[in-house]
């Protein structure tokens, strides 16, 4: 049951071409920690290019930063960055929640949207700037715990939140429960090991759950609730976030 939850969590997270039958939808939805196990994967993959390249090129600071937006856009696709679009959109528009609500429907891409999804783009290029800097198994290590962290913060918005309509969010929300969020918890405490003695993974990986509960409580006042959208914007939002707070605190330490 965790396996194929786990193969669906990636099917759903990725554009890797498993997980995506009923079956292992089915037992994705219904099982959170499946988010976290599968942030371990898919950060190595986007995680090891990096490192690899702050290994062969030290100090090349714009390649690294084009493997890893490279490596998390090849991987994850677009359908998250949508998210986050349609989420400026309703943050910068006038209005109700339903009006909030309709505008993240609307196929037009708005001024918000531009700005949240090219504000997005600039940080995970930036983070890769900063990770250029960084000892190779360092950057592995923060780049796949900023991954669990912003799953985490997934895995807390599908226990603790309510969908706004029914929908992708719904389907994840109404499966889970508050306390089924124990298990990421205790999943997500072998990321904060990541960077050795450094206190960078831990920030990393907190960072990504602070920022995945902040925008539950954003969508609630906002959106009246969850939505698939809700989800992806934290995704890509937290990623970034929490890349640069690991940097910071592995620097300070």
């Amino acid at each position: 049951m965790v396996l194929r939850a786990v193969w669906g969590a990636i099917g759903f997270l990725t554009r890797l071409p498993i997980g995506t039958d009923e079956a292992a939808w089915t037992a994705f939805r219904r099982t959170p920690v499946s988010f976290v196990l599968a942030a371990y994967p898919i950060g190595v993959i986007i995680a090891l290019p990096v490192g690899v390249g702050v290994w062969l090129v030290p100090g090349v600071e714009g390649s690294i930063a084009a493997l890893l937006m490279g490596g998390v856009i090849g991987l994850t696709g677009v359908n998250h960055a949508d998210g986050i679009a349609d989420l400026g959109d309703a943050a910068v528009v006038h209005g109700d929640r339903e009006r909030r609500r309709a505008v993240m429907k609307d196929t037009t891409v708005g001024v918000g949207a531009v700005l949240a999804l090219t504000s997005t783009l600039i940080g995970l290029a930036l983070a890769g700037l900063a990770l250029a800097n960084c000892p190779p198994l360092v950057a592995v290590g923060l780049i796949v715990a900023a991954e669990v962290g912003t799953k985490l913060g997934l895995a807390a918005i599908a226990c603790l939140g309510t969908a706004a309509h029914e929908g992708l969010g719904s389907a994840v929300t109404t499966a889970a429960t508050p306390r089924e969020l124990f298990g990421p918890l205790i999943v997500a405490l072998v990321a904060c090991g990541l960077t050795g003695r450094s206190l960078g993974g831990a920030t990393a990986a907190v960072t990504g759950l602070c920022t995945g509960l902040a925008v539950l409580v954003w969508a609630r006042r906002t959106l009246g609730g969850v939505s698939g959208d809700v989800f992806g914007g934290a995704n890509e939002l937290g990623r970034v976030l929490a890349l640069h707070a690991g940097v910071i605190a592995w620097t300070l330490s």
